[in-house]
């Protein structure tokens, strides 16, 4: 090939890549092309982040000997407790360094550790390489989002947090697919000489394959441009540790969060919300016995299923709503609906009409939680937004784990007083109605979310006031 030719070549694939990065659909669907490849590099990663969580549960169930389920929650815990305390720390830092070298550098750190664990010999091995898998995920995470409003227009904040929650959470089966092939292939290696030093069995090659995903993505936020910060906004003059200036962030993020109303009703919402409906994961099954008379395994599952295609079409429908629609308002109303329909759906007797109110539960959650991230990302300042996030991943955290431990003890707790004042049944204006405690829980979850509903509304009702007198004067000027 000529150099003219050659030449001619290169110009004309640069063309097409600037017709395809200007392309009215990807504007369309993914805001702008730097974000279509930041969703491609998070697929990737959450795709390679579930295949790891199901290889070190492999790896913890291998290694812990007599006692599995002990080294399974040893390893897990381990990626759970450090965000309660860590996560603000990491978010003062997000917002002083550069936020795509802390993504780059993340990322490689994350490859190494996984490129380390094959040769993993202990549960204690396990434990440390999850503990520092979940530091590097704690800094990624909070500067990817605070990354997001820079690259994407305001009014495609909400359908890139839709399309961002399909790729966290949609890569679940394709990862589960992905490491039964890979324990195929191991099967067809087995014979192949020199395998077993590169530990190429199933857990080896999930680990490999998953080190290779964060390789990958550290590749291509190599290649992403996006529109430098002002150092006035960063606090680069103080790169280090400094305890003094570091509690003072701390101090002003935590307080943001509260002074701000829209950011305080997200909190408040996404954290009593999920108080109570992350109940339903651990009574799910014992609902499913008592209350539904189904076997825990397919009652559970039929419920789990109903949720995911709700949040799946809660979703769907926001992101083909009106741009008009107030936010504030939608988020608000859904935080109410979603205790309504959970107070229903644990007053069913039917599976599938228990099912199909636990799908409008999802269909409310999944608006949720891409609003809540919409209004936070547009409420909060460059300079904070580290801080903010990684403030609301621990209240996230913090709710999970106070529902998944909390939640069994107090359904044990209501079905012995059920039993002993009401023998489990209750005379309500004629009707009979069943009342063991994990019906009683769930009313109780219920309630908690139409509590966090009350809470977002006091927080943005002057805000709802304004968008309210707003819109009667555009009526009346076009009148």
């Amino acid at each position: 090939m000529t150099e003219e030719s050659q030449s001619s070549r290169h110009g004309t694939l640069i063309e097409g890549h600037r017709r395809f990065a200007s392309s009215p659909w990807v504007e369309r669907v993914f805001g702008s092309y730097g974000y279509l490849r930041l969703f491609i590099i998070q697929a990737v990663g959450s795709t390679g982040d579930w295949l790891g969580f199901l290889a070190i549960g492999a790896a913890a169930t291998e290694l812990g000997g007599g006692v599995p389920e002990t080294a399974v929650g040893f390893v897990f815990s381990v990626r759970i407790i450090p965000g309660l305390f860590l996560a603000p720390l990491a978010g003062v830092l997000v917002d002083r360094w550069d936020r795509k070298r802390v993504m780059i550098v993340c990322d490689i750190s994350r490859a190494l550790i996984l490129l380390s664990l094959p040769f993993a010999n202990s549960v204690w091995q396990l434990v440390l390489a999850s503990f520092g898998l979940e530091v590097f995920t704690l800094l990624w995470i909070p500067a990817k989002d605070s990354l997001v409003p820079s690259i994407v227009p305001e009014e495609r904040l909400t359908t890139v947090n839709s399309l961002q929650m399909a790729a966290t959470y949609g890569t679940v089966p394709i990862a589960a697919g992905l490491f039964i092939g890979l324990g195929r292939l191991a099967d067809t290696m087995a014979d192949w000489p020199g395998v077993s030093r590169v530990s190429g069995d199933q857990i080896g090659l999930g680990f490999h394959v998953d080190a290779l995903t964060f390789f990958f993505s550290a590749a291509m936020i190599v290649f992403l441009v996006f529109p430098a910060r002002p150092r006035a906004e960063r606090s680069t003059s103080r790169p280090g540790l400094n305890l003094g200036s570091t509690w003072a962030e701390l101090r002003a993020g935590w307080e943001f969060m509260f002074i701000n109303p829209v950011v305080r009703a997200v909190c408040a919402a996404l954290g009593a919300g999920l108080i109570g409906g992350g109940m339903l994961i651990p009574l799910g099954p014992i609902f499913a016995t008592d209350v539904l008379h189904k076997e825990a395994a397919d009652g559970m599952s039929i419920l789990q299923t109903a949720l995911g295609v709700g949040v799946a079409v809660g979703v769907a429908l926001l992101s083909m709503s009106s741009r008009n629609e107030s936010h504030v308002r939608i988020f608000v109303t859904s935080v109410f609906g979603g205790g309504l329909a959970l107070l229903l759906a644990a007053s069913m007797t039917e599976i599938w009409a228990a099912a199909l109110l636990i799908g409008l539960l999802g269909v409310f959650a999944g608006a949720i939680y891409v609003l809540g991230f919409t209004l936070l990302q547009v409420s909060t300042d460059e300079e904070m937004r580290g801080r903010i996030f990684a403030a609301v991943y621990t209240i996230v955290r913090l709710s999970l784990i106070i529902a998944m431990a909390v939640g069994p003890f107090v359904a044990a707790l209501l079905n012995g007083l059920s039993e002993e004042f009401f023998h489990k049944r209750l005379d309500l204006f004629g009707w009979e109605v069943f009342i063991p405690g994990v019906r009683l829980t769930l009313w109780l979850a219920a309630l908690i979310i139409l509590g966090a509903g009350v809470l977002a509304w006091v927080s943005v009702r002057d805000l709802l006031s304004a968008e309210r007198a707003h819109e009667k004067q555009e009526r009346a000027s076009r009148s």
